[in-house]
């Protein structure tokens, strides 16, 4: 059963990414066609052609390596300046000039007669920016309506009062020894809380008659208390049952005011000797729906922390290296490919996440929705960065377009013409070549190194 919820959870992730790369390309389609530009193919994904067929003069398909999308738009590049349109000149000696030629004359060879005034690079700046522009902004309403669904109808993770029991030891075992010993002999003697009933799940209510309000509540009531007989009100199922513990003096791990275990400067445990009662617990989270006006703010902040991470990766991917191919741990909020994120789908549906189903747990089918909606955010800021091949380098070229087009008027100077995007393909090919190693590099750790999201 496990298996089964785990390949689910891969397969909604899957048609979930499928969909919003066909919806991605839908943004470029509608307005390229609205606009007389001619397009002759669509497609989702890249390599051998697995399904197509033609409609009108586009020929609409899937293709089996699913990673990205396209539509093929006749007239992406211009003639050179000084060539009339339909003809071009012998090809350059040099090998960026010869790419660039090669691409004009790909580009040349879609045209057929009667599809002159039908190409790409003679549409206007807005238009041009609008078509570039409608793929990434389809990501970004697949997210907002995402994510509108998750804030009004579920609600957004709020702590509330009480601990959540995580795990209940069932030996004594002090602090300096817990991470060696992880098996109990039948001579240890039982935890407080185990021989008390309390289990993992329990929301602790009140400690010795003291309303629980955060997690560290529960050792500053508990470590005064050694010897004295403790009135344990939990909250299991729905009911409050009240236990009896009493807590016993054992070696543990100091606090701090935060809640926070500490440690010295080598890394060790600062222990004293308190009372012990044998749970470890964490705060109680509670989802509370929120009113449609929250939305913007939440998606601006789930937008500014998107491209915080896109601008970090560089440097994060550094620590994939060093995690895929050493003993370094892969960082949760670092990069991650398609089949890191199909993991952590089926993960969530198989159960292996604490944090997620069960009763008090975020439920599967939002955290799957979740993800989709990163992606989406993900997918709608990378593409706005201005570099060839992504939208963000088209967009780019057509500003630089108009801004030229303006100056040349202001100073009285004729239309300089279209920008000639044909000279940036040796950046096209460069920043092609570095999200091939990317991709490969992120594709490898999630097999290998996957991320956790088991803490």
């Amino acid at each position: 059963m496990t298996v089964l919820l785990f390949v689910l959870g891969v397969l909604f992730v899957a048609l979930g990414v499928g969909l919003s790369i066909g919806l991605h390309e839908i943004g470029h389609l509608v307005p390229a066609k609205k606009f007389g530009v001619k397009v002759t193919q669509y497609m989702v994904g890249f390599g051998p052609t697995v399904w197509s067929r033609r409609r009108g003069e586009t020929e609409y398909g899937i293709k089996a390596i699913p990673l990205g999308g396209y539509i093929r738009m006749i007239g992406m590049f211009p003639p050179r300046p000084g060539d009339k349109p339909g003809t071009l000149r012998v090809s350059s000696t040099g090998r960026f000039s010869q790419l660039a030629d090669e691409a004009r004359q790909l580009s040349l060879e879609e045209i057929k007669p009667g599809d002159e005034n039908r190409v790409f690079y003679q549409l206007s700046v807005p238009k041009k920016v609008v078509v570039m522009l409608g793929g990434p902004m389809m990501n970004l309403v697949i997210a907002v309506v995402l994510l509108t669904g998750i804030l009004t109808m579920y609600g957004v993770a709020t702590v509330e009062d009480g601990a959540r029991v995580a795990t209940v030891s069932e030996c004594v075992v002090s602090a300096k020894d817990a991470a060696t010993k992880t098996t109990c002999a039948a001579s240890d003697p039982k935890t407080p809380a185990y021989t008390a009933g309390v289990q993992p799940g329990d929301q602790i209510v009140s400690v010795a008659g003291e309303k629980i309000r955060r997690t560290a509540d529960v050792g500053r009531l508990i470590r005064p208390r050694v010897g004295q007989t403790v009135q344990l009100v939990v909250l299991r199922h729905g009911v409050e049952k009240t236990l009896t513990a009493t807590p016993i003096k054992n070696t543990v791990q100091q606090v701090g005011p935060d809640g926070e275990p500490l440690v010295d400067a080598s890394g060790q445990p600062v222990v004293i000797d308190a009372g012990f009662l044998g749970v470890s617990s964490g705060p109680v989270v509670g989802y509370e729906r929120q009113s449609i006006t929250a939305v913007p703010g939440f998606v601006g902040e789930q937008l500014v922390n998107t491209a915080g991470v896109i601008l970090k990766i560089p440097q994060k991917m550094v620590g994939v290296v060093q995690a895929a191919f050493g003993s370094g741990q892969r960082d949760p909020n670092g990069p991650v490919s398609v089949v890191g994120v199909g993991r952590m789908a089926g993960d969530a549906t198989a159960g292996k996440i604490p944090w997620i189903g069960g009763e008090t747990g975020m439920s599967p089918f939002v955290f799957l929705l979740s993800l989709m909606a990163s992606l989406n955010l993900a997918l709608f800021v990378f593409n706005l960065v201005p570099l060839l091949p992504l939208d963000g380098g088209h967009v780019a070229g057509a500003l630089w377009e108009g801004a030229k087009r303006r100056l040349a008027q202001l100073r009285g100077r004729p239309d300089p013409g279209h920008v000639d995007v044909a000279k940036a393909l040796p950046v096209a090919y460069a920043v092609s070549s570095v999200l091939i190693v990317m991709s490969v590099l992120l594709i490898y750790a999630d097999v290998v190194k996957p991320i956790s999201l088991g803490g």
